[in-house]
């Protein structure tokens, strides 16, 4: 159940796209907007299984993450109690033996592609943000950032696009859009879009204030600071 279902005042928002739809960067600059005393950014890539063999491995598919583990430490941050999030090494393709510990936050900013696709985690949300972006300026985005960061060569991006990346994007991915409360286009400029989620952030966090007699004024905080293009 949402927050507002059980009466507790942590906001969770979900934030879901296509790989490379610009997702992750306007989660982090929501985070950077509400600061780290308010906001946690809870990432879906945390939940990795271990990979024994990562070349042939479809990172893409739901049984991929241990997102019953992630659906348990959302529930205890919303009870207001510490949880003991995995600590994924990628490099090594392995969690780390010992968890990072975390404190709860007034709001948790859920992360990934494939958050809104299941029901349990889908219903601890109380605000479900979807980022759109053209499959073509997805997959430039993709290459630019493997080859760049990630030291892969275009054939193997290429290939990893078609064989697990594209079709499990029509198939579990690009369905949970219709869950979603706001859509963004992952195109153009940052600020905008990040503005408008903000909105509905403080919207929300006044609905599970402790004033319910008060009214809503639609007045929201502005918050400058990047006007650069979406990256990732």
């Amino acid at each position: 159940m949402s927050s507002s279902e059980t009466g507790n005042n942590v906001l969770v928002v979900g934030v879901a796209g296509g790989t490379a739809s610009g997702k992750t960067t306007i989660a982090k600059r929501l985070q950077e907007c509400l600061g780290p005393d308010q906001c946690l950014l809870l990432s879906h890539d945390r939940y990795y299984y271990n990979v024994q063999d990562p070349e042939s491995f479809n990172y893409d598919h739901p049984d991929a993450l241990d997102t019953v583990l992630m659906v348990q430490n959302i529930e205890a941050l919303r009870r207001g109690e510490a949880a003991a999030l995995p600590d994924y090494d990628f490099p090594s393709h392995t969690r780390k033996k010992e968890p990072e510990w975390v404190l709860s936050r007034p709001v948790i900013l859920v992360e990934g592609i494939l958050v809104m696709e299941n029901e349990e985690l889908r219903n601890l949300m109380d605000l479900k943000v979807w980022v759109d972006c053209p499959d073509d300026l997805r997959l430039t985005r993709r290459i630019r950032r493997d080859v760049a960061k990630r030291g892969r060569n275009l054939e193997g991006v290429l290939n990893r696009w078609l064989s697990t990346v594209r079709p499990m994007h029509q198939r579990f991915v690009a369905p949970s859009a219709e869950f979603a409360d706001l859509e963004l286009v992952g195109v153009g400029l940052l600020e905008p879009l990040v503005q408008s989620v903000m909105a509905l952030i403080e919207r929300k966090r006044f609905e599970l204030s402790e004033d319910p007699a008060s009214e809503w004024d639609g007045e929201g905080n502005t918050y400058p600071g990047l006007v650069a293009p979406l990256q990732d």
